[in-house]
This record gives structure tokens, C-alpha cells and sequence, in this order.
């Protein structure tokens, strides 16, 4: 059975984020899938870095079983807001918390090379965002969709199968809501 976990990286507790992967959890578990997620929204953590120097990443419970549950799972699905180009600040904090090295990667003793820790895993992103993905695409070559795929997923190993922009959201009728909706659910249910 593959086990899956699902990360919604927008810090409001409700969201079209939050909606979306209840629809992409609910075609998973009809596929079968093993499901463990964590919100964004409901987890404690210090959002304070200072880089990747020993004895300073002391990571709180939260952050702990964020890496637990990316540790136990096949696939994963992050779903996150576009904002200013990327994910919102607290959803960054995660990642430079917890993808620390000896846990996501590690640099080899010389040189500019890395071992990819999370290899052997897949991952899907859904980003929404105000701005039409067309036009993110043609004016600003789609930098959320190309940090996700290639500098968090694809550093750590990670293989992308899907990701996902959908916008814009602040125009969209109930109708194209409601195919998204269905569009992320057919995408949880493609695990089996």
C-alpha cells in the first residue's frame, strides 16, 4: 500500500488550499492509500534560522512529526498559495527548518555535491493563485512551480508527478472551483 502525506501550507485554518486536499484526500483514500497530513495552520513552531550550523536547529514536536511523516510516506502532496512568487513565509520556515541536512541531503565533504536523502519518493504540489498560470508562465516563467519541482523536491531526491497551478482564484466562478475540486480529487485517486 503506498502511504501518503499531505502538507497544506496555508496558514488560515480555512482555504481553497485546505479544500483542495480534502479532495484529494478523499480520491486517495478511495484508491486505498495510507494518509497521514498536518496543516500548516495548526502547527507551533519558531519560524527564526540563522542557516545550517550544528546544535542551532533544535526543531520543536511539530516539525519533528513533519519529518516523520515525510520519512514514512511514498508520496507526497503539498498544497500552498502563490504568494509573491512562492509559498507563504510560515510554509518557508518549514522547509528551511525541517529539510535540514543529514535528513534531506548532504553535502559531500568537497566540492559542490550532494546526496539526495529522500530518493525513492514521489510528489505532487496544487498551487493556487490569483494570477492565471498562463500568464505566470509566459511573464515570469513560473517560479513557484519551478522551486517546488526542481529546488525542494527534485534537491532531495524527490520525483515530481504532478504540479499543479490553479488560477486565478480570486476570479473564478463556483463552477471552475468545483472542476479544480474534481481535478484534485482524480489526482488523489491516480495513487492506486
Amino acid at each position: 500500500m503506498t502511504n501518503l502525506f499531505i502538507w497544506v501550507a496555508h496558514p488560515r485554518k480555512e482555504s481553497f488550499c485546505k479544500a483542495l486536499a480534502d479532495a484529494y484526500e478523499d480520491g486517495a483514500r478511495t484508491a486505498g492509500v495510507g494518509i497521514s497530513r498536518q496543516d500548516l495552520s495548526n502547527m507551533q513552531f519558531s519560524t527564526a534560522f540563522e542557516g545550517y550550523r550544528a546544535g542551532q536547529n533544535e526543531l520543536e514536536p511539530d516539525l519533528l512529526a513533519w519529518q516523520d511523516n515525510i520519512s514514512g510516506a511514498d508520496h507526497l502532496l503539498f498544497v500552498f498559495p502563490y504568494w509573491w512568487a512562492a509559498m507563504p513565509a510560515r510554509g518557508k520556515a518549514v522547509l528551511d527548518r525541517a529539510l535540514l541536512p543529514g535528513f534531506a541531503f548532504k553535502y559531500h565533504d568537497s566540492g559542490l555535491g550532494w546526496d539526495k536523502l529522500l530518493k525513492g519518493k514521489t510528489g505532487d504540489a496544487i498551487i493556487t493563485s490569483d494570477t492565471p498560470p498562463w500568464y505566470d508562465t509566459l511573464m515570469f516563467r513560473k517560479p513557484s512551480r519551478n522551486i517546488i519541482r526542481n529546488q525542494v523536491y527534485g534537491f532531495c531526491g524527490i520525483k515530481s508527478r504532478k504540479i499543479v497551478q490553479m488560477g486565478s482564484v480570486k476570479t473564478a466562478t463556483p463552477e471552475r472551483r468545483e472542476k479544480w475540486l474534481d481535478q484534485a480529487r482524480a489526482l488523489g485517486a491516480s495513487l492506486s
